[in-house]
């Protein structure tokens, strides 16, 4: 057995059970406040803090050189632009969709909205609000102008400085990476090869950090375990079921509904085709993993054409995370309704269309890069000016739901292929009787 990926895949699940089983024999022996256990847990918050440190180290860079990698392919290949506004297109429309119903979900069944002295333990030492947040609360719709000051800022430096102003850098990569694409192929290519030489590096980096995950989970969560014990249970399952109610209906309720009358196909048929798809995203978390059986799926049993199958596979699983985008707005505003229980400052329209525009761009500025959603989770946290320290409380659930949102966006990379070879006039496997 390969003891280092199964690490890798496992190590935060064994590090969450560890943790269990530490603050149940610190419990049963009533031990939970001795002057022992409290320097022990001051040294687990300490590692907590020194992890949530690598991950913010990363998130400027990551981002913007992330979206400019993804931004120069738009602007080059000229014999693809059709075939890639139309892909565009549809990963957009349907990032937004399922955006959409995590942000209807969780309005709705309000997973945070606990006890406030538990919701106050869940949170623990992040539960101190920082200035930035107690000003956004506060931003009315008269301020929107505020909003849009921070999308183009004045700044670009100062902006990467500071981790609450990153929508400024996201603008700034997105038009960047777009006119570096326009450029002769001469100019171009040395950019190309410049940018795709730092995301490597990034990438590597990402990795470092990410292998220490589960000594970082351990100390993010057994604080918050030894003070709220099985009390945290019940709000993270509501949180979980709020997240899979959400991917449920987005798979079979909007993906059903375009493979059946965008695309005129059987949808059930490619249900039935990409399960193994399904089953192998599900198993391994990886979407990039994932990609090879998936064109073999895609082109030998629904019939794309290699020609489309190879073109937007690859970039689906480059730019296209729905699954990581409903994720991710759950996730945010899960957390803002635990802060305003514990400090009674209500999270406004203002602050939620912020976290709706920063799920959707993150989606596409992280994606294939291990733990993307913690990246972007922390980006956008800080965006609406909360502690980044507060994305503790959802690690314990964390490896369960990667394993579903993998599944949901490879499936929908997969129907979005499916999709766009039909309005390129391909007739497929199961393509309906009446349509053309």
């Amino acid at each position: 057995m390969d003891v280092k990926k199964w690490l890798s895949q496992w190590g935060v699940i064994l590090a969450l059970c560890v943790s269990i089983i530490v603050v149940c024999f610190l419990r049963c022996c009533g031990w939970q406040n001795a002057t022992l256990t409290q320097d022990f847990v001051q040294v687990c918050e300490l590692i907590g803090k020194v992890f949530m440190n690598g991950l913010k180290m990363l998130v400027v860079p990551l981002i913007a050189v992330s979206l400019i990698c993804g931004m120069m392919g738009f602007g080059s290949k000229s014999e693809f632009k059709r075939l890639g506004l139309k892909t565009f297109l549809f990963y957009f429309l349907s990032c937004f969709s399922a955006v959409l119903i995590g942000l209807f979900l969780v309005n709705v069944l309000r997973p945070g909205c606990v006890e406030k002295d538990l919701a106050a333990k869940i949170l623990g030492q992040a539960n101190v609000l920082p200035q930035q947040f107690i000003q956004l609360a506060h931003m009315d719709s008269s301020r929107l102008s505020d909003f849009f000051l921070r999308i183009i800022p004045s700044n670009v430096i100062h902006a990467a400085s500071d981790n609450t102003q990153i929508l400024g850098i996201i603008t700034f990569a997105l038009l960047f990476g777009f006119f570096v694409g326009r450029l002769p192929e001469d100019l171009r290519k040395p950019q190309l090869v410049f940018w795709e030489g730092i995301q490597h590096v990034l990438r590597d980096i990402t990795r470092i950090v990410i292998a220490f995950s589960p000594i970082g989970v351990f100390g993010l969560v057994t604080p918050i375990l030894l003070h709220t014990g099985i009390g945290v249970i019940r709000p993270l399952l509501y949180f979980v079921m709020t997240v899979l109610i959400g991917f449920f209906l987005y798979m079979f309720g909007v993906l059903y509904l375009l493979l059946r009358f965008v695309g005129k196909l059987k949808p059930w048929a490619h249900y039935k085709a990409m399960f193994p798809v399904m089953l192998m995203a599900f198993s391994t978390s990886s979407s990039a993993a994932v990609l090879p059986l998936a064109l073999d799926r895609v082109e030998t049993v629904a019939k794309v054409s290699p020609r489309i199958a190879r073109f937007t596979l690859p970039l689906g699983i480059t730019i296209n995370m729905c699954g990581t985008a409903l994720y991710e707005c759950v996730v945010v505003l899960f957390i803002a309704q635990l802060y305003q229980v514990t400090q009674g400052i209500s999270f406004g329209v203002l602050d939620q269309l912020i976290v709706v525009l920063m799920a959707l761009l993150t989606s596409v500025g992280v994606a294939g890069i291990p733990a993307s959603a913690l990246i972007a989770i922390t980006m956008i946290v800080s965006s609406v000016g909360l502690p980044i320290e507060s994305i503790g409380v959802i690690w314990v659930v964390e490896r369960l739901l990667d394993m579903f949102r993998t599944l949901v966006n490879v499936f929908n990379d997969t129907c979005g292929t499916v999709i766009i070879a039909r309005t390129e006039g391909e007739t497929l496997a199961y393509t309906t009787s009446h349509s053309a």
